[in-house]
């Protein structure tokens, strides 16, 4: 490893003094969570920070590309489905047609304003921010390629690479026919003067991102075919909540294919072919690509200075986020892979940093990190499935409750669901806590908070006895904890 410059405040706790012009304490990659993450936290250390952005507003793909606007589609499809399944609209909406560009019109009112909104914190904590492509010179030294032809030079101690990630493209499939889309240029549908929206879409790809855009697309009356290349979907998950998604998306009509491989992708002028090595053709109006993805770490100058990233243009990092072979050059978010996560890249951000400018950094923060799938119904997850536990030889116990059996639920109309507790037999402790249904990824935090304390605190009978406010889908903890705990005593 090469020496670093010791960027930690004196003992006496003063900043050190600034250097002038385009020299830096750091420099930041890529305006991101992970990016926003640790360019935040130096400016608050009192440290001179620039920020250089690939694109002409900061946010990253989580804001332009990925994360916001795929959920605020989302958001917008569950609102126009419910609406359509009112008895009391139904009739005002029938036969109105709405096109996939204006529902995207809400998702670009929601980015402006998270883009205003980060612009304002660089802003305010004086981080000076560029744009353009940077690469390195040196392992100090960053240039940046603006628009307009200048290419700065900026200069730092530490530096963290925050580029992030973008689909994955197999080299034998043509994206730039205009019926084949990735989740990036997914969100260019309909703007590109075609006779008539699609009414199908193949979605080769089972991922989160797929199965996310199958509820999407379904939702909005569309054929989806949903081809998956493993045997179930989002194997991470726990069983029961696989099968629960599964169901639920065969049930609104999406037609899912397992353990299926594409031999070729075949544009037509009205649609696109995906032949599979089985033998199967499916034919739709459009193909959405959604089987991966590569870390942005193309034309940085990476390999100049020693780092090579892998096959998928990923990152190789220690426990502190710092790249093997330069200890002042750290790596974040989802150019790093897993577990590729905006919440998580947005920590990874605070402790790379954190480490950079202390020389400590604690990574116990990231563990038992929530998943959050914003599929029809929703789903997320923290701590170990049942089949983990099993392979472990825990001794474990499950609760349930039903949303159906929920007040709450039943006053909404929306009763798909469960909460899912698991726990060990003996002690009580809370293993995982997984949700099915409408608020999941609010309902789990609530587990989450629990699980993260430690001895008895971490316990099923802390939902036994604790008062929930009635009716609120957050009750579903005191009937789950009750349920689990009538199966031990």
């Amino acid at each position: 490893m090469t020496a670093e410059p010791n960027l930690s405040s004196s003992p006496s706790g003063s900043v050190p003094v600034r250097p002038s012009g385009l020299e830096f304490d750091v420099v930041v990659l890529g305006s991101g969570p992970g990016g926003e993450g640790a360019a935040m936290l130096a400016a608050k250390a009192g440290r001179r920070v620039a920020l250089v952005e690939r694109h002409r507003a900061v946010g990253g793909a989580c804001t332009h590309l990925g994360t916001i606007p795929s959920k605020a589609l989302r958001e917008a499809v569950r609102t126009l489905k419910s609406v359509r399944q009112n008895p009391l609209f139904a009739d005002l909406v029938a036969g109105h047609v709405v096109t996939f560009p204006q529902l995207l019109t809400g998702a670009r009112r929601i980015i402006d304003s998270q883009v205003e909104l980060r612009r304002s914190f660089y802003h305010r904590n004086h981080v000076e921010v560029f744009t353009g492509q940077a690469r390195f010179v040196d392992p100090h030294t960053i240039e940046v390629e603006e628009p307009g032809g200048a290419r700065p030079r900026l200069r730092a101690g530490g530096i963290v690479i925050a580029t992030g990630s973008r689909p994955y493209r197999p080299p034998d499939v043509d994206f730039s026919h205009p019926r084949i889309f990735d989740s990036d240029t997914i969100l260019g549908l309909g703007h590109h003067g075609r006779e008539r929206a699609p009414q199908s879409i193949t979605i080769y790809g089972a991922g989160v991102v797929g199965c996310e855009y199958a509820s999407i697309f379904r939702g909005l009356e569309m054929k989806v075919n949903l081809v998956n290349n493993r045997d179930k979907l989002l194997a991470f998950l726990d069983d029961e909540i696989i099968d629960a998604l599964s169901y639920h998306l065969r049930d609104q009509g999406v037609l899912i294919r397992h353990n299926e491989i594409y031999e070729r992708i075949e544009p037509q002028p009205d649609g696109v072919v995906v032949h599979l090595k089985s033998g199967k053709k499916l034919r739709s109006d459009i193909l959405l690509w959604a089987n991966g993805r590569t870390g942005n770490t193309q034309d940085m100058g990476l390999e100049a200075i020693g780092i090579q990233p892998n096959s998928r243009g990923q990152i190789e990092v220690d426990d502190v986020y710092r790249t093997r072979v330069h200890s002042h050059i750290y790596a974040v978010g989802d150019v790093v892979g897993v577990p590729s996560l905006a919440s998580a890249a947005y920590d990874q951000g605070r402790f790379a940093m954190t480490h950079l400018l202390h020389g400590e950094c604690d990574a116990r923060l990231v563990k038992d990190i929530p998943t959050g799938i914003y599929t029809d119904p929703e789903i997320s997850s923290v701590g170990r499935t049942e089949r983990e536990l099993t392979q472990e030889g825990v001794p474990y116990e499950v609760g349930h409750a039903l949303f159906r059996n929920l007040a709450r639920a039943q006053i909404t109309g929306i009763r798909v669901g469960v909460l899912k507790l698991l726990f060990h037999r003996e002690t009580l402790q809370i293993l995982g806590v997984h949700c099915f249904g409408d608020q999941a990824a609010e309902i789990i935090h609530i587990g989450q908070a629990i699980m993260a304390q430690s001895g008895e605190a971490n316990n099923l009978r802390y939902f036994i006895n604790t008062t929930f406010n009635y009716p609120t889908m957050a009750e579903a903890y005191r009937v789950a904890a009750l349920n689990g705990y009538n199966r031990v005593f």
